[in-house]
């Protein structure tokens, strides 16, 4: 991630087509918060939301069930795609918790995420790994950042956060969500945390207020080869990388979009 500008952030912003992008997400998150069910049934999009992002984020981390499947299912303690559904879905709750907490101490919501995805307390959760311990991310598989460059490039990421600034949701979202990725800081669920984190900023900066827009859907939808292959855009650095990243992110929530947008017309339809 460049800091080479005062607001760098900001200066994504500018990179070529991400104003496209911006607008184009804008346009359908302004649709979908128009539809006449949105007056009178938000909760039950929202509730439905959270569980179809949480269905897309697991699916990401290698636990592609059906979504009755997610929906049917109490026990998430058996295998290890039982424990990443779980996971999903114990992160998709809390995102909203937190919303306050992120603007003040960004670095906190994320070891509280470890927390909650985890479900149980060992002597590696819920703070950043160390040097010679093993991270559990089998779908990402760029060189991992010692402990000292996690430590520093988080106490940074969360110095932008805190100090906000002028971008757009969009590239403040795929901005975190990527340098995530891009340090795994914790043993396990990084890329399910990374993806919350994108939610968490989301729903805060006020583009998806009522958490209607699930783009971890968007994230699965696109598929998995598409993922790693934008994500390594981001690791790349260079102005198309990073562009096509965040283009990425943004068509994701468009699909999410997309996504609530049938649920509304469902329950318009006494079919859900």
């Amino acid at each position: 991630m460049s800091t080479h500008a005062s607001d760098p952030l900001a200066a994504l912003g500018s990179l070529p087509g991400v104003a496209d992008s911006v607008d184009s997400v804008r346009k359908a998150v302004d649709r979908v918060y128009g539809h006449r069910i949105m007056r009178r049934r938000s909760s039950e999009i929202t509730g439905e939301a959270a569980l179809r992002g949480a269905r897309g984020s697991a699916a990401l981390s290698g636990a592609d069930w059906a979504l009755e499947e997610v929906r049917r299912r109490t026990d998430f303690g058996g295998d290890q795609e039982a424990r990443t559904v779980g996971a999903a879905l114990r992160l998709g709750s809390e995102a909203g918790q937190l919303l306050s907490i992120w603007r003040q101490s960004p670095l906190r919501v994320l070891a509280r995420l470890h927390l909650v995805a985890a479900g149980e307390q060992d002597e590696s959760t819920g703070r950043p790994r160390q040097d010679g311990e093993a991270v559990d991310e089998p779908l990402i598989e760029a060189p991992l950042p010692d402990a000292a460059e996690v430590e520093g490039r988080l106490d940074g990421l969360s110095r932008l956060i805190i100090a906000g600034g002028t971008a757009p949701a969009l590239v403040t979202a795929a901005v975190v969500h990527g340098e995530l990725l891009a340090l795994r800081p914790f043993t396990s669920y990084n890329g399910l945390i990374a993806r919350t984190a994108e939610r968490i900023v989301l729903i805060g900066s006020g583009l998806d207020p009522k958490a209607i827009c699930p783009a971890e859907v968007g994230h699965a939808e696109q598929g998995r080869a598409a993922y790693v292959a934008a994500f390594e855009g981001y690791m790349s650095g260079t102005p198309e990388g990073m562009a096509a990243w965040i283009a990425h992110c943004g068509r994701a929530v468009e699909l999410g979009v997309r996504e609530s947008t049938a649920v509304c017309e469902a329950l318009q339809r006494g079919a859900a």
